[in-house]
């Protein structure tokens, strides 16, 4: 944001704190009445980008043409009327989804910090269409988590180590979409849009005290992002309430069933009731590693769901609870999707290949190699003599034992309608099945770390929902349900200032 455009209109933003942890039906009622305009509140999110994340390091780059496109967005709702809930909503994007603008697609890679993607990727393309301002690109995990087995969490290098708002420098802020999740938290968007192959939404989610869904595998277009695990790989909305989260799934879902045109309001079926008669089922092997803290946070949350009408199944065990899980298909479809991707690049890029990327980290290693590349030097190698059969069977091996053999099998066999997990421990089941998972704020555990202000801060923690495919409608009305009942999320308190690694 540039003086003259903060100037113009900086008189509003004093008056404007009502928006901490304002949801998109209250912004959009003031929009309606006269009272907010969308260039208004893009300003102010810019402001406390400007402001604040010197410190959470979330926002890697800011839109230079927000305000622009909120003002155009103004004029076009009071001469033509609003496109529906997203006219005029900031949202960030994940750095691995591509935006044909001024905006880098790097997946928070050095090499790539200059590249501009040839095209939107799809779900910008619909983004844009509902009215959405891309307020700008989230910092994340540098190539998903796929670099260095001793990379942090929401470190890349173009963009420093993420830190979570609750406890800056000291909470486990989740990867790999850790800037999508520190700035819809710290109210600095919104809301964002992440992604994951396994846990990237749902982990920084859970540990940011957001609702964060994870959709069906296929039900949101992977068309340019960059690819992790393309038969596991799935972008999805992360929000601070479940409405939220319900809107912007209804913007960024391609259909309701891959056999049908037709789409569904997945905020339709949000309702107080919604958790009635429903027959959660408690899978006791993912809660065995829990500390008591987290412990008795999940038997809190359980006794919750019974008040609500749910009938709790104790003891609920997946065949599949303990394999030992093969990494074929990470290596088999790593090395291919991102050649492919680098392949694309303009001539003017720095790399076009996996093996190009890691000759460049070497050539500027004290800027790319904080934490080594060894897991990018093992995926450039060790799929090579994979063939496509042995692939292809192990991929289907993989989503059935996963899928029909295990989440599919107790949901069946015990009448479930759902599965509960701590937190983001059903994660990989879930991803190699390719099927949805919803996390909401559950509460906070102490952590034992003083706050500017001297109290005993908390670490946020959540709890997961998971069904077989295309059940978000469901997911998300008893993720609703049990958010009304309890509402335990608390806005961070936040101090400007800036980090270090």
């Amino acid at each position: 944001m540039n003086n003259n455009d903060f100037t113009r209109i900086s008189t509003d933003l004093d008056r404007l704190d009502w928006l901490i942890e304002a949801d998109i039906t209250s912004i959009q009622e003031q929009m309606a009445q006269g009272n907010l305009t969308s260039e208004v509140l893009v300003g102010w999110y810019l402001e406390r980008i400007n402001r604040l994340d010197g410190l959470l390091r979330s926002v890697l780059e800011v839109n230079s043409e927000a305000l622009a496109i909120a003002a155009r967005l103004d004029q076009e709702r009071r001469d033509q009327g609003s496109r529906g809930p997203l006219h005029g909503i900031p949202v960030l994007v994940k750095d691995n989804i591509g935006t044909a603008d001024q905006l880098h697609t790097s997946a928070g890679a050095l090499a790539l910090a200059d590249c501009i993607a040839a095209e939107d990727a799809e779900l910008i393309t619909r983004l844009r269409a509902a009215g959405a301002v891309i307020l700008g690109k989230a910092n994340m995990t540098e190539w998903a988590n796929f670099m260095s087995p001793a990379m942090w969490a929401g470190y890349s290098s173009r963009g420093g180590l993420v830190l979570n708002p609750y406890g800056p420098g000291e909470l486990f802020i989740g990867g790999s979409s850790s800037g999508s999740a520190a700035a819809v938290a710290a109210n600095l968007v919104t809301v964002a849009v992440g992604t994951e192959t396994s846990g990237s939404i749902i982990s920084p989610a859970a540990h940011n005290s957001l609702v964060g869904l994870k959709p069906t595998w296929g039900l949101v277009s992977n068309k340019g992002i960059i690819p992790g695990i393309a038969s596991q790989d799935s972008a999805g909305p992360m929000a601070r309430t479940v409405k939220d989260a319900a809107l912007l799934l209804n913007v960024l879902a391609e259909s309701a069933d891959f056999s049908s045109s037709a789409v569904l309001d997945y905020s339709a079926g949000l309702e107080l009731h919604a958790l009635v008669g429903k027959r959660i089922g408690i899978p006791r092997f993912y809660y065995k590693d829990l500390d008591h803290e987290a412990l008795d946070m999940m038997e809190s949350a359980i006794a919750v769901l019974r008040e609500l009408g749910a009938e709790i199944i104790e003891l609920v065990e997946l065949p599949c609870q303990d394999a030992e899980w093969k990494a074929t298909i990470l290596q088999y479809e790593f090395k291919r999707g991102l050649n492919r991707y680098l392949g694309s690049l303009p001539e003017s890029a720095p790399v076009h290949s996996l093996q190009e990327l890691i000759d460049f980290n070497q050539q500027h290693g004290e800027q790319a190699l904080k934490y080594g590349q060894g897991t990018l030097e093992w995926l450039n190698t060790s799929g090579d003599d994979i063939t496509k059969q042995e692939y292809l069977k192990q991929l289907h091996y993989s989503r059935s034992l996963a899928g029909k053999q295990g989440i599919d099998y107790a949901l069946e066999h015990y009448g479930l309608d759902a599965l509960l997990f701590p937190g983001d421990h059903g994660c990989e089941v879930a991803a190699r099945a390719g099927y949805p998972l919803i996390t909401v704020p559950a509460g906070y555990t102490y952590s034992g770390i003083v706050a500017p202000g001297g109290y005993l801060t908390k670490g946020p923690q959540g709890i997961t929902f998971c069904a077989s495919a295309h059940s978000e409608a469901m997911l998300l009305g008893i993720a609703y349900s049990y958010e009304q009942a309890t509402k335990h999320r608390r806005s961070p308190v936040l101090e400007p200032g800036s980090s270090s690694d």
